[in-house]
């Protein structure tokens, strides 16, 4: 295992606040807290970037779906007013 490195991070007052609050009930370190927030923030938009790539190259690839799965799609998923 890599040896972690030391990163500085600034933050207004109220949301340091909340993070000692955090970590006190939840009787975690800040550190660990703001390491499984990235970590998850980052596993996040890599989900995110991938699944648009893959988009893209279906989109380049024409492979879009016909009037007739969209309107289906709509209608199942839509609540008629009234």
């Amino acid at each position: 295992m890599t040896a972690s490195k030391v990163f500085t991070l600034r933050l207004d007052p109220k949301l340091r606040q909340d993070l000692d609050q955090l970590a006190e009930a939840t009787q975690r370190s800040r550190s660990f807290l703001m390491t499984e927030a990235v970590r998850e923030y980052v596993a996040l938009n890599a989900w995110q970037i991938a699944e648009t790539r893959k988009a893209v190259v279906e989109a380049e690839a024409g492979d879009f779906a016909d009037d007739r799965t969209v309107q289906r799609t709509l209608k199942k998923w839509t609540r008629r007013a009234g």
